[in-house]
């Protein structure tokens, strides 16, 4: 019978070191990842206190509350917001001179350089460079042919 004490004591023993290193590691854990979504430091610290004093129920509430994306997610997802709006804000400039032009000039008012030209059949702008309307299918004259048939 005292064997069987003894293993009863030395297992609630393990189990109590178990459960108190299972506690300190979610208030470690926790402490961890809001420091990876917040830089508020009483915010940080009311988080390690929650998973502290309620222990698994504190951090299933923080999972809860926690912000949902880290600062580094944020800040991504900031910049792709503001390459998307640069892309849409981007005005063009003359080759020539540099100066800012409209998508529907023709030619540069500062030094007359060519910017687009206009289809010989449907008289809609197309850059220098195309050798096809895209609007209406006439080739245009001058240009080389060779890209129209690479893509057939």
């Amino acid at each position: 019978m005292s064997g069987l004490t003894t293993f009863f004591q030395y297992f609630t023993a393990l189990l109590g070191a178990f459960l108190a290193a299972l506690w300190l590691a979610l208030i470690f854990w926790t402490y961890r990842d809001i420091r990876s979504r917040t830089q508020d430091n009483l915010v940080q610290i009311l988080a390690a206190l929650l998973a502290a004093v309620m222990g698994p129920f504190g951090v299933l509430t923080y999972l809860i509350l926690r912000p949902r994306l880290t600062i580094d997610q944020e800040y991504q997802h900031t910049l792709e917001e503001e390459a998307l709006l640069s892309e849409i804000e981007e005005e063009t400039t003359c080759p020539g001179c540099g100066s800012r032009t409209h998508v529907d000039w023709q030619l540069c008012p500062t030094c007359h350089t060519h910017l687009r030209k206009a289809c010989d059949h449907c008289d809609r702008l197309m850059e220098l460079s195309w050798p096809v309307c895209p609007y209406c299918g006439t080739p245009v004259e001058g240009v080389s042919t060779e890209l129209q048939g690479a893509g057939t």
